[in-house]
């Protein structure tokens, strides 16, 4: 094969979901650098791949990566792979791929499976624009402040989550967003497959009330900002709400109209709108 490094998307769940040129890929060049070579074992032996591996990961060495840049250098191709769907998603291997890059050694994506756009595909919100957010803070206040930065943000949110985690976060979601549309798509493309789309306050009492729902591979998928259920832009939307959370409402809808020129009596039928609403 030609020297180079090849980035190569293998199943998030079910096997059938492998490529005819993944697995050829695989087969052919002189060695794969696996996320955990313990877990890709199970995947080379289903597959018949014989290829050597060799461990590449988020802690890997500055050494490491010099010995993969240097079988480059001399000719050898590479497959890049994580323990399920595809690598740089969320997954190791930016370091290396950006020192490819920076030395113009050929990179080359054999594209397949990602449980970000089989959510995205699945869970039936707006799909033109979307906003891939990964795994959130697992501190609350740094949670809430990163949900903050998001809340203006009017494309569809995609969000990974811990099972253990699940319940905290849509609850956090639902406080700092909104009671908006969403899905809750977990294990996908497995025998306990489940996509559920209502509003977060619904996910919360679904998750809540099922245990099961608690575990696996989890995906959140949210309706970004929509302006025109309010007929307000995202900057005001919110100062409105920031400020109602420490004035009374009234109050809050009399400062940002004199700042916006918008009609006080309208932000305030919208703050009394929203609080009925959640």
């Amino acid at each position: 094969m030609t020297a180079c490094l090849y980035i190569v998307a293998t199943p998030i769940g079910n096997l059938g979901d492998m490529t005819l040129r993944a697995i050829e890929t695989l087969r052919e060049v002189d060695v794969i650098a696996a996320e955990d070579t313990r877990h890709s074992t199970k995947l080379m032996a289903h597959f018949d791949v014989r290829t050597p591996m060799v461990s590449y990961h988020d802690h890997s060495t500055p050494a490491e990566l010099e010995r993969l840049l240097m079988r480059l250098r001399g000719g050898d191709s590479i497959a890049l792979i994580s323990d399920a769907g595809t690598p740089m998603i969320s997954d190791p291997g930016y370091r290396l791929v950006a020192a490819c890059q920076a030395e113009r050694l050929p990179v080359v994506p054999i594209p397949g499976p990602s449980s970000m756009t089989a959510a995205l595909s699945a869970a039936g919100l707006p799909s033109d624009r979307f906003h891939f957010e990964g795994f959130l803070p697992a501190k609350p206040g740094q949670r809430s402040q990163r949900l903050e930065s998001l809340r203006a943000h009017e494309a569809t949110l995609i969000f990974f989550e811990s099972p253990r985690r699940l319940p905290i976060t849509l609850e956090a979601m639902c406080s700092v967003l909104g009671d908006r549309e969403a899905a809750l798509c977990r294990e996908l493309t497995k025998s306990h497959e489940t996509i559920r789309r209502d509003r977060l306050s619904a996910l919360v009492e679904f998750v809540l009330g099922d245990l099961n729902q608690q575990r696996g591979e989890i995906v959140i998928v949210v309706r970004g900002f929509d302006a025109s259920e309010s007929d307000l832009s995202p900057d005001i939307w919110i100062w409105l709400e920031r400020l109602a959370s420490e004035l009374p409402p009234r109050r809050a809808a009399a400062i940002v109209a004199d700042v916006t020129g918008q009609p006080a009596r309208n932000l305030y039928q919208w703050l009394l709108d929203r609080r009925e609403q959640t």
